[in-house]
């Protein structure tokens, strides 16, 4: 992995507290106590009231707690931030601890970095959201990203039990986004040997898992592995930054409100076709040893063994499946080429728009851009 041509390079490492296990979650209370706080409000969706009730119990009640807040949606929308912002300084909250996936993690990012106040975060999914210092927020119908130390949560507490009842559509989707986020570590412009090597392993530990899932979802030892791959593939995300493929997520997600996990999963193939023929041989390589193939394996290959992949789990390949239509391509190329994140090859707007394309309608992906 460790290639002498890459020198010199810089790694920093996110200084967050992570607590991995099963049963984990009773450890909140003493974390808190750690911290000197006593005063958390709790969020969650709409959808995960009981989580929230649980936390309740756990901490010993609502005279434990300075409020909850259950209106977290996806793509953290800053109306709702501003609600929450005001209900947190109303119940004078001393910390805010987020259960749940994407919405509530990105909710508590949102409100951490504006008021200052610590960040605990409880994550029930794959997303890998709670080991990244970034912050993607929704405002007149665009998604906009922001990185800054500050927004990274400071404690996360990974309780393999919270994801032993995850539905098996939602685990293959949410550990296919995860996957994404190292995928795109390895050809990183601020790169290193050891995100690479984070990411190798966080990738082979979720696509190994997720097959077993779909036939035995609730195999403790699948669901552990899982969890520890999408740990470190967020932290490879909140390492080296994102590219292509995330700039097209954010561009379906937040300007045609697609789902998040699911438009990551469409997105991934074609993005990583698109960018595979600029890549170096040690980025293939890498790639290669992710999906457990040969060194020698061609750019064709990997997008073959990512097709096969998706073959054996309960996914959707379009996003057309979301409500986006194949006459909206036009203008997500148009909003893709707006602030543009760096990327291993130059955005080309014909084959930028053929990617949406076979995006929206479902397509194979293919190595032919």
């Amino acid at each position: 992995m460790f290639d002498p041509s890459n020198l010199p390079f810089t790694y920093t490492a996110n200084p967050s507290r992570v607590i991995f296990g099963s049963g984990t979650i009773t450890q909140l209370p003493g974390e808190l106590e750690r911290l000197g706080l006593s005063k958390p409000l709790l969020l969650t969706t709409a959808q995960q009231v009981s989580q929230g009730d649980r936390l309740e119990e756990i901490l010993g009640g609502k005279e434990k707690i300075a409020g909850r807040f259950g209106e977290a949606v996806m793509h953290t929308p800053t109306h709702v931030t501003e609600k929450a912002l005001a209900y947190a300084k109303d119940v004078r909250a001393d910390c805010v601890v987020s259960i749940g996936g994407g919405s509530t993690i990105g909710l508590g990012k949102a409100i951490s970095v504006r008021t200052g106040l610590m960040h605990v975060c409880i994550p029930t999914t794959y997303a890998g959201s709670e080991m990244t210092p970034i912050l993607g927020e929704t405002e007149n119908g665009e998604k906009k990203t922001r990185t800054d130390p500050k927004i990274l949560p400071g404690v996360v507490i990974y309780d393999v039990d919270l994801t032993m009842t995850l539905p098996v559509s939602m685990s293959c989707t949410s550990g296919i986004n995860a996957v994404a986020h190292a995928v795109e570590a390895i050809y990183a412009k601020a790169g290193n040997p050891i995100i690479s090597l984070l990411a190798v392993e966080g990738i082979r530990s979720i696509t190994s898992s997720l097959p077993t899932l779909v036939s035995s979802p609730s195999d403790k030892d699948a669901r552990s592995k899982a969890l520890y791959g999408a740990w470190l593939c967020g932290v490879c995300l909140g390492s080296v930054g994102m590219a292509f493929h995330h700039k097209l997520c954010h561009t379906l997600g937040g300007s045609f409100d697609l789902p998040h996990a699911e438009t990551h999963t469409a997105v991934l193939p074609h993005a990583l076709a698109y960018n595979l023929p600029s890549l170096t041989p040690p980025q293939i390589r890498a790639l290669a040893s992710s999906l457990s193939l040969p060194d020698t394996s061609a750019a064709q290959q990997i997008i073959d063994a990512l097709n096969k992949l998706y073959d054996d789990l309960p996914v959707e390949r379009g996003v057309h499946k979301f409500g986006m239509k194949e006459e909206n391509v036009d203008k997500a190329v148009g909003i893709a080429f707006r602030n543009q994140y760096w990327n291993p090859r130059g955005l080309e707007r014909e084959a930028v728009r053929e990617v949406l394309r076979r995006v929206t309608v479902g397509e194979r992906a293919k190595v032919d851009l």
